[in-house]
């Protein structure tokens, strides 16, 4: 069973950085794809990032929003992927939580991901 863990949230001003983390433990993900969604209150969870494989090299995909500002990435010896956020805005806030894609398709579709993390909470103040 794939256990995923987040940390790394807080309260940031606006302008900031912060850097989650995601930790699975009961396999290794080095070559699964790995996705950031948040969901800000009163709004459904949303791809923010997810980073896969094409048997060479890995693939970055990110929403629109947070190019430029967020970077993800991945420690295959920690068994760890992270996720960079600079220059975070108010409407960045949100619980972000991390998944593995288990079905093949579309990085930024969440129902193709079946695990999930608790969540990491991420507030931007203006």
């Amino acid at each position: 069973q794939v256990q995923l863990v987040e940390s790394g949230g807080g309260l940031v001003q606006a302008g900031g950085s912060l850097r989650l983390s995601c930790t699975a433990s009961g396999r290794t993900v080095t070559f699964d794809t790995m996705g950031w969604f948040r969901q800000a209150p009163g709004k459904e969870r949303e791809f923010v990032a997810a980073i896969g494989w094409n048997g060479d090299f890995p693939i970055y995909t990110y929403t629109q929003t947070v190019k430029g500002r967020f970077t993800i990435s991945r420690d295959n010896a920690k068994n760890t992927v992270y996720l960079q956020m600079d220059s975070l805005k108010p409407e960045d806030t949100g619980v972000y939580s991390c998944g593995m894609q288990t079905q093949s398709g579309s990085y930024s579709e969440r129902r193709l991901y079946d695990y999930w993390g608790q969540g990491t909470q991420v507030t931007v103040s203006s």
